[in-house]
Protein backbone atom coordinates (compact mmCIF):
# COMPACT_ATOMS: atom_id res chain seq x y z
CA UNK A 1 0.00 0.00 0.00
CA UNK A 2 1.50 3.74 -1.27
CA UNK A 3 0.85 7.10 0.13
CA UNK A 4 -0.04 7.88 -3.38
CA UNK A 5 -2.51 5.06 -3.94
CA UNK A 6 -4.35 6.61 -0.47
CA UNK A 7 -4.11 10.16 -2.17
CA UNK A 8 -6.05 8.75 -5.24
CA UNK A 9 -8.71 6.43 -3.28
CA UNK A 10 -9.67 10.36 -0.98
CA UNK A 11 -9.51 12.38 -4.31
CA UNK A 12 -12.01 9.72 -6.06
CA UNK A 13 -14.37 8.86 -2.86
CA UNK A 14 -14.49 12.72 -2.46
CA UNK A 15 -15.17 13.63 -6.22
CA UNK A 16 -17.44 10.40 -6.98
CA UNK A 17 -15.87 10.58 -10.19
CA UNK A 18 -12.11 9.27 -11.54
CA UNK A 19 -11.89 12.87 -14.30
CA UNK A 20 -12.31 15.15 -11.77
CA UNK A 21 -10.26 13.02 -8.73
CA UNK A 22 -7.14 12.78 -11.38
CA UNK A 23 -7.41 17.30 -12.27
CA UNK A 24 -7.68 17.29 -8.44
CA UNK A 25 -4.42 15.60 -7.26
CA UNK A 26 -2.80 16.61 -11.12
CA UNK A 27 -2.52 13.49 -12.47
CA UNK A 28 -3.36 11.61 -15.99
CA UNK A 29 -6.89 9.80 -15.05
CA UNK A 30 -5.37 6.03 -17.01
CA UNK A 31 -2.42 6.37 -14.12
CA UNK A 32 -4.84 6.98 -11.47
CA UNK A 33 -7.28 4.73 -12.03
CA UNK A 34 -4.35 2.12 -12.76
CA UNK A 35 -3.52 2.84 -8.87
CA UNK A 36 -6.39 2.74 -7.13
CA UNK A 37 -7.06 -0.79 -9.32
CA UNK A 38 -3.76 -1.37 -7.34
CA UNK A 39 -4.70 -0.54 -4.00
CA UNK A 40 -7.70 -2.59 -4.63
CA UNK A 41 -5.45 -5.95 -5.46
CA UNK A 42 -3.38 -5.44 -2.47
CA UNK A 43 -6.32 -4.97 -0.38
CA UNK A 44 -7.75 -8.01 -1.78
CA UNK A 45 -11.53 -6.26 -1.91
CA UNK A 46 -13.07 -3.46 -4.63
CA UNK A 47 -13.00 -0.09 -2.77
CA UNK A 48 -15.78 1.64 -5.82
CA UNK A 49 -18.78 -0.10 -7.54
CA UNK A 50 -18.25 1.68 -11.13
CA UNK A 51 -21.15 2.49 -13.17
CA UNK A 52 -21.65 4.80 -16.02
CA UNK A 53 -21.92 8.48 -14.47
CA UNK A 54 -22.29 6.86 -11.02
CA UNK A 55 -19.11 5.86 -8.97
CA UNK A 56 -20.05 4.88 -5.63
CA UNK A 57 -18.43 3.56 -2.39
CA UNK A 58 -18.15 -0.02 -1.35
CA UNK A 59 -18.67 -1.75 2.26
CA UNK A 60 -14.89 -1.97 2.12
CA UNK A 61 -14.27 1.35 0.63
CA UNK A 62 -16.50 2.79 3.11
CA UNK A 63 -14.14 1.37 5.83
CA UNK A 64 -11.13 2.54 4.50
CA UNK A 65 -12.37 6.62 3.99
CA UNK A 66 -11.84 7.32 7.44
CA UNK A 67 -8.25 6.13 7.72
CA UNK A 68 -7.20 6.86 4.39
CA UNK A 69 -7.82 10.87 5.84
CA UNK A 70 -6.47 10.26 8.89
CA UNK A 71 -3.18 9.23 7.58
CA UNK A 72 -3.40 12.04 4.97
CA UNK A 73 -3.84 14.40 7.55
CA UNK A 74 -1.27 12.94 10.05
CA UNK A 75 1.17 13.04 6.63
CA UNK A 76 0.38 16.54 6.32
CA UNK A 77 1.43 17.50 9.67
CA UNK A 78 4.55 15.95 9.46
CA UNK A 79 5.20 17.81 6.29
CA UNK A 80 4.47 20.75 8.58
CA UNK A 81 6.31 19.67 11.37
CA UNK A 82 9.79 19.33 9.23
CA UNK A 83 9.20 22.29 7.15
CA UNK A 84 9.30 24.45 10.64
CA UNK A 85 12.47 26.63 10.96
CA UNK A 86 14.69 26.37 14.00
CA UNK A 87 13.37 29.56 15.93
CA UNK A 88 9.22 29.20 14.71
CA UNK A 89 9.49 31.99 12.25
CA UNK A 90 7.14 29.85 9.89
CA UNK A 91 4.11 26.84 10.10
CA UNK A 92 0.70 26.83 11.20
CA UNK A 93 -1.32 25.85 13.76
CA UNK A 94 -4.89 24.28 14.04
CA UNK A 95 -6.83 25.17 16.81
CA UNK A 96 -10.07 24.37 17.74
CA UNK A 97 -12.12 26.16 20.71
CA UNK A 98 -16.03 26.75 21.46
CA UNK A 99 -17.47 29.95 20.32
CA UNK A 100 -17.74 31.50 23.70
CA UNK A 101 -13.68 30.41 24.64
CA UNK A 102 -12.82 32.36 21.41
CA UNK A 103 -14.76 35.03 22.52
CA UNK A 104 -13.17 35.31 26.19
CA UNK A 105 -10.27 33.36 26.58
CA UNK A 106 -8.05 33.35 23.21
CA UNK A 107 -7.79 37.15 22.35
CA UNK A 108 -5.47 38.09 24.59
CA UNK A 109 -3.06 34.78 24.54
CA UNK A 110 -3.07 34.60 20.30
CA UNK A 111 -2.11 38.31 20.69
CA UNK A 112 0.67 37.39 22.88
CA UNK A 113 1.88 34.37 20.85
CA UNK A 114 1.40 36.55 17.48
CA UNK A 115 3.36 39.53 18.94
CA UNK A 116 6.33 36.53 20.02
CA UNK A 117 6.02 34.59 16.17
CA UNK A 118 4.49 36.40 13.85
CA UNK A 119 5.49 34.12 11.21
CA UNK A 120 3.12 31.05 12.34
CA UNK A 121 -0.42 31.25 10.78
CA UNK A 122 -3.40 30.67 13.46
CA UNK A 123 -6.19 28.26 12.20
CA UNK A 124 -9.40 28.50 14.24
CA UNK A 125 -11.87 26.49 13.70
CA UNK A 126 -14.98 27.14 16.14
CA UNK A 127 -17.23 24.43 16.82
CA UNK A 128 -18.86 22.42 20.44
CA UNK A 129 -16.96 20.04 22.12
CA UNK A 130 -18.53 17.05 20.28
CA UNK A 131 -17.30 18.91 16.93
CA UNK A 132 -14.08 19.84 18.03
CA UNK A 133 -13.26 15.68 19.49
CA UNK A 134 -14.24 14.61 15.96
CA UNK A 135 -11.80 16.73 14.68
CA UNK A 136 -8.61 16.07 16.97
CA UNK A 137 -9.32 12.19 16.41
CA UNK A 138 -9.59 12.57 12.15
CA UNK A 139 -6.25 14.64 12.53
CA UNK A 140 -7.71 17.77 11.46
CA UNK A 141 -6.72 19.90 14.81
CA UNK A 142 -3.42 20.27 16.70
CA UNK A 143 -4.77 21.50 20.03
CA UNK A 144 -8.28 22.13 21.02
CA UNK A 145 -10.17 23.63 24.16
CA UNK A 146 -13.25 22.07 24.77
CA UNK A 147 -15.50 21.85 27.89
CA UNK A 148 -15.24 19.17 30.42
CA UNK A 149 -16.33 16.58 31.01
CA UNK A 150 -16.26 15.72 27.22
CA UNK A 151 -19.63 14.75 25.52
CA UNK A 152 -17.55 11.36 24.26
CA UNK A 153 -14.76 10.41 26.57
CA UNK A 154 -11.80 9.23 24.01
CA UNK A 155 -8.43 7.12 25.10
CA UNK A 156 -7.26 8.45 22.39
CA UNK A 157 -7.21 12.30 23.67
CA UNK A 158 -4.97 13.57 25.91
CA UNK A 159 -6.59 16.19 28.01
CA UNK A 160 -4.97 19.06 30.32
CA UNK A 161 -7.37 21.69 32.43
CA UNK A 162 -6.39 25.11 32.06
CA UNK A 163 -9.31 26.93 33.96
CA UNK A 164 -12.46 26.37 36.13
CA UNK A 165 -14.77 29.26 35.64
CA UNK A 166 -17.88 30.77 37.12
CA UNK A 167 -21.18 31.37 35.42
CA UNK A 168 -23.09 34.23 35.86
CA UNK A 169 -26.46 35.74 34.45
CA UNK A 170 -26.72 38.89 32.01
CA UNK A 171 -29.64 40.70 31.21
CA UNK A 172 -30.25 43.90 29.79
CA UNK A 173 -30.26 47.12 32.04
CA UNK A 174 -33.47 48.19 30.71
CA UNK A 175 -35.18 45.16 31.53
CA UNK A 176 -36.15 43.88 35.35
CA UNK A 177 -33.68 42.46 37.49
CA UNK A 178 -33.22 38.72 37.53
CA UNK A 179 -34.65 37.34 41.09
CA UNK A 180 -36.33 41.16 42.01
CA UNK A 181 -35.31 44.59 42.65
CA UNK A 182 -32.10 44.98 44.68
CA UNK A 183 -30.58 41.36 44.83
CA UNK A 184 -27.09 40.86 44.43
CA UNK A 185 -26.49 37.61 42.94
CA UNK A 186 -29.50 34.98 41.58
CA UNK A 187 -30.12 31.39 42.40
CA UNK A 188 -30.45 29.05 39.40
CA UNK A 189 -33.87 28.40 40.73
CA UNK A 190 -35.10 32.10 40.44
CA UNK A 191 -34.50 31.83 36.69
CA UNK A 192 -38.06 29.69 36.38
CA UNK A 193 -40.55 31.74 35.23
CA UNK A 194 -37.77 34.27 33.46
CA UNK A 195 -37.62 34.03 29.16
CA UNK A 196 -34.37 32.86 28.32
CA UNK A 197 -32.58 33.09 25.09
CA UNK A 198 -30.20 29.97 24.55
CA UNK A 199 -27.79 28.74 22.26
CA UNK A 200 -27.95 26.50 19.97
CA UNK A 201 -28.49 22.61 19.95
CA UNK A 202 -24.90 20.69 20.87
CA UNK A 203 -23.85 24.14 22.57
CA UNK A 204 -22.00 23.49 25.60
CA UNK A 205 -23.54 25.95 27.57
CA UNK A 206 -27.16 25.00 26.56
CA UNK A 207 -27.17 21.58 27.98
CA UNK A 208 -25.00 22.50 30.80
CA UNK A 209 -28.21 25.07 31.68
CA UNK A 210 -30.84 23.48 30.70
CA UNK A 211 -29.34 20.55 32.97
CA UNK A 212 -28.89 22.77 35.80
CA UNK A 213 -32.46 24.22 35.64
CA UNK A 214 -34.26 20.80 35.60
CA UNK A 215 -32.70 20.35 38.76
CA UNK A 216 -34.08 22.39 40.14
CA UNK A 217 -37.72 21.19 39.34
CA UNK A 218 -38.15 23.12 35.99
CA UNK A 219 -38.03 23.52 32.42
CA UNK A 220 -36.47 26.45 31.40
CA UNK A 221 -38.94 29.00 29.27
CA UNK A 222 -36.72 30.09 25.63
CA UNK A 223 -37.20 33.58 24.47
CA UNK A 224 -35.43 32.39 21.76
CA UNK A 225 -33.07 30.01 21.20
CA UNK A 226 -30.54 28.57 18.22
CA UNK A 227 -27.99 31.36 18.35
CA UNK A 228 -24.29 31.31 19.01
CA UNK A 229 -22.69 33.50 21.82
CA UNK A 230 -22.64 37.05 19.50
CA UNK A 231 -26.16 36.39 18.94
CA UNK A 232 -27.33 35.60 22.18
CA UNK A 233 -25.72 38.64 23.80
CA UNK A 234 -27.16 41.04 21.11
CA UNK A 235 -30.67 39.54 21.98
CA UNK A 236 -29.88 40.02 25.34
CA UNK A 237 -29.08 43.57 25.09
CA UNK A 238 -32.14 44.07 22.96
CA UNK A 239 -34.16 42.66 26.23
CA UNK A 240 -35.92 38.93 24.99
CA UNK A 241 -34.34 37.29 27.99
CA UNK A 242 -31.60 36.58 29.89
CA UNK A 243 -28.73 34.28 29.55
CA UNK A 244 -26.45 32.29 31.25
CA UNK A 245 -23.01 32.84 29.93
CA UNK A 246 -19.60 32.42 31.53
CA UNK A 247 -17.87 35.39 33.75
CA UNK A 248 -14.90 35.93 30.83
CA UNK A 249 -17.19 36.60 28.45
CA UNK A 250 -19.48 39.02 30.41
CA UNK A 251 -16.56 41.23 31.38
CA UNK A 252 -15.20 40.85 27.91
CA UNK A 253 -18.29 41.70 26.17
CA UNK A 254 -20.56 43.40 29.16
CA UNK A 255 -21.61 46.11 27.63
CA UNK A 256 -24.77 47.69 27.28
CA UNK A 257 -25.54 44.46 29.36
CA UNK A 258 -26.31 43.82 33.39
CA UNK A 259 -23.89 41.42 35.11
CA UNK A 260 -25.39 39.28 37.79
CA UNK A 261 -23.58 36.41 39.61
CA UNK A 262 -25.21 33.05 40.53
CA UNK A 263 -25.37 32.34 44.24
CA UNK A 264 -23.33 29.62 45.62
CA UNK A 265 -22.67 26.76 45.01
CA UNK A 266 -23.65 28.59 41.47
CA UNK A 267 -22.51 26.81 38.09
CA UNK A 268 -19.16 26.51 36.98
CA UNK A 269 -17.51 24.96 33.32
CA UNK A 270 -14.26 23.32 33.03
CA UNK A 271 -12.04 24.47 30.35
CA UNK A 272 -9.31 22.02 29.00
CA UNK A 273 -6.69 21.84 26.29
CA UNK A 274 -6.93 18.39 24.39
CA UNK A 275 -5.03 16.72 21.50
CA UNK A 276 -4.49 13.58 20.06
CA UNK A 277 -2.44 11.29 22.35
CA UNK A 278 -0.74 8.90 19.60
CA UNK A 279 0.60 11.98 17.47
CA UNK A 280 2.48 14.76 19.09
CA UNK A 281 1.31 18.54 18.45
CA UNK A 282 3.48 20.27 15.78
CA UNK A 283 6.45 22.73 16.92
CA UNK A 284 4.40 25.48 17.31
CA UNK A 285 1.51 23.84 18.86
CA UNK A 286 2.88 22.58 21.65
CA UNK A 287 4.86 26.69 22.26
CA UNK A 288 1.54 28.14 22.00
CA UNK A 289 0.19 25.11 24.72
CA UNK A 290 3.37 25.95 26.61
CA UNK A 291 1.71 29.40 26.66
CA UNK A 292 -1.56 28.79 27.81
CA UNK A 293 -0.76 26.73 30.15
CA UNK A 294 1.77 29.45 31.71
CA UNK A 295 -0.70 32.24 31.58
CA UNK A 296 -3.78 30.21 33.17
CA UNK A 297 -3.82 29.97 37.45
CA UNK A 298 -3.97 26.58 38.78
CA UNK A 299 -7.68 25.62 38.94
CA UNK A 300 -9.58 25.48 42.49
CA UNK A 301 -10.26 22.52 44.12
CA UNK A 302 -13.58 21.24 43.40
Amino acid sequence: MQFQQLQYFVAVAETRHFTRAADLVHVAQPSLSQQVKALERELGADLFLRARGNITLTDAGEALLPLARRILADADTARHEVQELVQLRSGRIRLGATPSVCTGLLPDVLRAFHDRYPGIRLLIEEGGSHDLVRELARGALDLALVVLPLPTPSPALTTVELLREDLVVVSSPEAPAPGGPGRRTVRVADLEGERLVMFRHGYDLRELTVAACRAEGFEPDFAVEGGEMDAVLGFVRAGLGLAVVPRMVATRSGRGLRVTPLARPGLHRTIALAHRSDVAPPRAARELQRMLLERQPDPPPR
